[in-house]
C-alpha cells in the first residue's frame, strides 16, 4: 500500500493547468489570479496628508513663528494650490494632496483657532521635522512595481488593489468542472423515503457542497452497481469534466465493480489503496486527454477525509494557485491508535489562551458514523508510526469548518 505522502504525490503528477479566461473585478474574489498586476502609478500617487489640520512651510516653525494666517481650506480631491505666503497656512483635510509651498502638517488637536481679526492657528505642539503627517509619494510602491502575481488566490484586499490601478477586469484561472457521482443500488435520492435496507444519497450532497465552498460548480450523478451500466454512464463523464469524483464501489465486494468499470472506459490506475484510516481502498487514476478520477470509498467519514485531504490540493493547483501547507494543532488529550496506518482522527478545536489551537479528540464510531463528524471541526493526521500520541504533540490539521 502506499503512503498517505506518495500517494498524494502520483495525485499532484496528475496536475495540468486550466486555461485563463477574463472576468469583471467584482467576479475576482476566489479566484486564481493567472496574470501579473503592476502599479500604474506610484503608491500614493501624491504626497497625501494624514491628518486634519493645517499645511505649512516647517522654516517658518524652524524661525521660530508659531501663528499662522489661514489663507483657505484645501479639500480631499481639490486641486492643490500653491501656498501664496510662506508665514501663512492652508487648512487641509486628510486624504488631500500636499499643497505646494508646503511640507508640513499640523493636526488639529495641536492647535488653537482664533477668528479676529482673520482666521489664525496657533501651533502648541512643534513637529521634530518636516514632513510631518504626510504620506510622500511613492514611499509605499513606485510605479511599475509588480502588486499581485499570478498564483494568487484573490482576497477582497487583492480586489481593491486591483482597483486602485484601474483594472477593471483580471485575467483568471477556469474553475475546474467537476462530476460527484454516487453508486450503489441501496442509495435513494434525498427527497425519497427511504426503505430499512436503503440511504439517501448524502455523501454526493457533501462532495457537492464542499466543491462549492471551494468555489468550484459540480453536477450530480448516480448510478447503480451493474458493470455495463457503469461502463456506458462514465463514458460521457470522463471526456466533459476535468475530475469524476466517485463515491463507493471501490473495495473488494462483490459489487464493487468501479476500478473495473474504469479500467475498461480507458483510465489508466495509478494506485488502489493507502496505508490510512479510514479510507485505505483509495483509487485514482486518469483517462489520457480526459478526466482525472478520485474513486472514494463509500463510507462517509472515509469520503469526508479523502476530499480534504486529496481532493482540495489538486483542485488548487490544477487552476495555478501555489500548494497550502497544512495548519497545525496539538493534540488536548492523548489519543492510542495501533494500526501502523496514517489515521485521520477527527478533532474539535479551540484556541488556548497562549496562542495554540488545541484539538480535542471527538473520535466517530466507525468510518460509517457521518453523524460523528458534527461535532469536530477537522481532521488531526497521526503519523503510522507512532501508536501513541500524547498530549501537547503537534500534527498536521485539515479542517473543514470555521
Amino acid at each position: 500500500m502506499l503512503s498517505v505522502e506518495d500517494a498524494y504525490r502520483r495525485i499532484l503528477a496528475t496536475v495540468r493547468p486550466l486555461p485563463p479566461e477574463t472576468v469583471p473585478l467584482a467576479a475576482a474574489v476566489g479566484r486564481v489570479l493567472a496574470q501579473d498586476v503592476a502599479a500604474d502609478r506610484d503608491f500614493p500617487p501624491y504626497d497625501r496628508v494624514t491628518m486634519d489640520g493645517i499645511a505649512l512651510n516647517y522654516n517658518a516653525l524652524a524661525a521660530g513663528q508659531t501663528q499662522f494666517r489661514i489663507e483657505r481650506t484645501q479639500l480631499a480631491g481639490d486641486v492643490p494650490q500653491p501656498l501664496a505666503d510662506p508665514r501663512a497656512a492652508i487648512e487641509i483635510m486628510t486624504g488631500a494632496a500636499l499643497p505646494p509651498g508646503t511640507d508640513t502638517v499640523i493636526r488639529y488637536e495641536d492647535l488653537d483657532f482664533t477668528a479676529t481679526p482673520a482666521r489664525q492657528a496657533a501651533v502648541r505642539a512643534l513637529p521634530p521635522r518636516p514632513g510631518h503627517n504626510v504620506h510622500r509619494q511613492g514611499s509605499d510602491q513606485p510605479a511599475g512595481a509588480r502588486l499581485l502575481t499570478s498564483g494568487l488566490v484573490l482576497s477582497p484586499a487583492d480586489v481593491a488593489v486591483a482597483a486602485t490601478v484601474g483594472a477593471a477586469t483580471l485575467v483568471v484561472a477556469r474553475r475546474p468542472r467537476l462530476a460527484v457521482v454516487s453508486t450503489g443500488d441501496e442509495i435513494v435520492p434525498i427527497a425519497a423515503t427511504p426503505l430499512p435496507h436503503q440511504i439517501r444519497s448524502s455523501n454526493a450532497a457533501m462532495l457537492q457542497a464542499a466543491l462549492a465552498l471551494d468555489g468550484v460548480a459540480s453536477k450530480v450523478f448516480h448510478f447503480t452497481d451493474d458493470l455495463a451500466a457503469l461502463k456506458a454512464n462514465l463514458l460521457p463523464l470522463l471526456t466533459s469534466f476535468d475530475a469524476v469524483l466517485l463515491s463507493g464501489g471501490v473495495s473488494k465486494g462483490k459489487a464493487d465493480f468501479l476500478p473495473q468499470a474504469l479500467r475498461e472506459s480507458g483510465v489508466s490506475e495509478l494506485f488502489h489503496r493507502v496505508a490510512q484510516r479510514p479510507g485505505q481502498p483509495l483509487w485514482f487514476g486518469a483517462r489520457p486527454g480526459g478526466a482525472v478520477v478520485f474513486a472514494l470509498p463509500g463510507n462517509p467519514v472515509a469520503t469526508f477525509a479523502a476530499y480534504y485531504r486529496y481532493v482540495r490540493g489538486w483542485l488548487r493547483q490544477c487552476q495555478g494557485a501555489a500548494a497550502r501547507p497544512p495548519q497545525f494543532a496539538a493534540l488536548a488529550a492523548p489519543f492510542d491508535f495501533k494500526p501502523a496506518l496514517t489515521c485521520f482522527l477527527a478533532v474539535r478545536l479551540e484556541n488556548a489562551p497562549d496562542g495554540r489551537l488545541l484539538a480535542f479528540p471527538t473520535p466517530t464510531a466507525g468510518s460509517g458514523d457521518l453523524a460523528g463528524l458534527l461535532a469536530a471541526d477537522g481532521l488531526l493526521e497521526l503519523a503510522p508510526e507512532v501508536s501513541y500520541f500524547a498530549a501537547g504533540t503537534v500534527w498536521p490539521l485539515w479542517r473543514y469548518r470555521e
